[in-house]
């Protein structure tokens, strides 16, 4: 079993940055791939990025390659994702979920935390 709980969410400009941290519990956190994901209000959850166990591989959306950047500390129990050059479009509330294997689909992560607001004023 995993727990997630996410923090580091808030109201900023367009082209501001914003650091998403997820501090996990669990025995099994080391040995989970984890993702982030956003959903916005009237819309399906979308993948982000994902990071395998060890942390050397990574995935990320399209929509967020090369302003996003997904990170993990297993010594920590944590899961970064440093947000960069954040425009409007990215207001979401963020969660971070464990699973099994990589992959950008929600049904694939067991595991879920609460998710955190973030919001990009124009």
């Amino acid at each position: 079993q995993v727990q997630l709980v996410e923090s580091g969410g808030g109201l900023v400009q367009a082209g501001d940055s914003l650091r998403l941290s997820c501090a996990a519990s669990g025995r099994t956190f080391s040995r989970s791939v984890v993702g982030w994901f956003r959903q916005a209000p009237g819309k399906e959850r979308e993948f982000v990025a994902s990071v395998s166990r060890s942390g050397i591989s990574t995935t990320t959306a399209d929509s967020v390659k090369g302003r996003f950047t997904i990170s993990r500390d297993n010594a920590k129990n944590t899961v970064n994702l440093q947000m960069n050059s954040l425009k409007p479009e990215d207001t979401a509330v963020y969660y971070c979920a464990a699973g099994t294997a990589m992959s950008n689909v929600p049904a694939a992560y067991a595991y879920w935390g609460q998710g955190t607001q973030v919001t990009v004023s124009s």
